[in-house]
């Protein structure tokens, strides 16, 4: 079981002057139990991919696939197959509108037509995931919440509708580093607990590094790399092309390794970084 993207392209306001090309014949497979993140600058086509994959946008050209069931039309097949795809917008907090948290979290499961005693169970078990403890909060206005708050009550409404393909558009953008882990945190619980299909949209190649188990490169409406982390990470033509970075960690590695220090730079995390560094370190006779 998959999203199929199949050779799509995508053009806005076509045949007007404005007319523009944002993705051009791409294709990718986004398999159940993975965690896929695509990266590029701003106009690459990467938020513009992302709203395909439940139908948001319909391509020019070429075909998506939820399950091998094409989601195009509205025949019920087609409406059931959109359903299995949850989407988090950037800046989800913009997303929230009822008078309670409880309220605005119940939203998507009142319309999939679930009895009263289910919305209920839903509503309390999202809150609970994303760390929002119902009884303080179920009652609260969403706009009494702070921004970190907002964000994970709109992801609870998401998560409520319990999709089996999650694609989440720059979720961490404008949160504080503590805030921003949090909720790195709160998604990588939903994927590996609750076995979520993921697909994140980010610019930040740390963030890539530590939590995608394929990562895509995106440029001009193309797809540069589409590999493992360890792959993708060092190719290094494709990533100057895309205006991107590598992560931090492998930036150090790489400038210790020009200065001399045998070190091997492929590493992820910090974790990992540090223990090339020791290794080379003990190589080196000097630790």
């Amino acid at each position: 079981m998959s999203i199929e993207v199949k050779d799509i392209t995508y053009t806005y306001m076509k045949n007007t002057p404005f007319e523009r090309t944002a993705l051009r014949h791409v294709s990718l497979t986004l398999e159940e139990g993975s965690f896929m993140a695509v990266a590029g600058h701003t106009g690459s086509g990467k938020s513009t991919l992302m709203q395909h994959l439940n139908g948001l946008l319909q391509p020019t050209s070429g075909e998506i696939l939820v399950d091998g069931v094409s989601i195009a039309g509205k025949s019920p097949a087609a409406r059931a197959a959109r359903s299995k795809v949850g989407m988090v917008f950037q800046k989800p907090e913009h997303q929230l509108f009822e008078e309670t948290v409880a309220a605005d979290i119940a939203f998507g499961p009142k319309n999939m037509g679930l009895s009263a005693e289910k919305i209920g169970q839903r509503v309390r078990e999202a809150m609970e995931f994303v760390g929002l403890d119902y009884e303080k909060y179920h009652t609260r206005s969403p706009f009494q919440l702070s921004g970190g708050q907002m964000r994970r009550a709109a992801i609870a409404g998401v998560i409520a509708m319990q999709p089996k393909y999650l694609v989440l558009d720059e979720p961490t953008a404008g949160l504080d580093p503590r805030g921003r882990e949090d909720l790195l945190q709160q998604i990588l619980k939903l994927h590996k607990k609750q076995q979520v299909t993921i697909l994140l949209v980010s610019h930040n190649m740390d963030d890539i590094a530590r939590v995608a188990d394929q990562v895509v490169f995106m440029e001009q409406g193309e797809i540069l790399v589409n590999a493992p982390p360890r792959e993708a990470f060092f190719a290094k033509d494709e990533i100057q092309r895309a205006g991107l970075a590598v992560p931090q960690i492998t930036a150090l590695l790489e400038e210790l390794q020009a200065k001399g220090l045998p070190v091997d730079v492929r590493a992820l995390s910090i974790e990992e970084g540090t223990a090339h560094i020791l290794q080379a370190l003990r190589g080196n006779g000097a630790c």
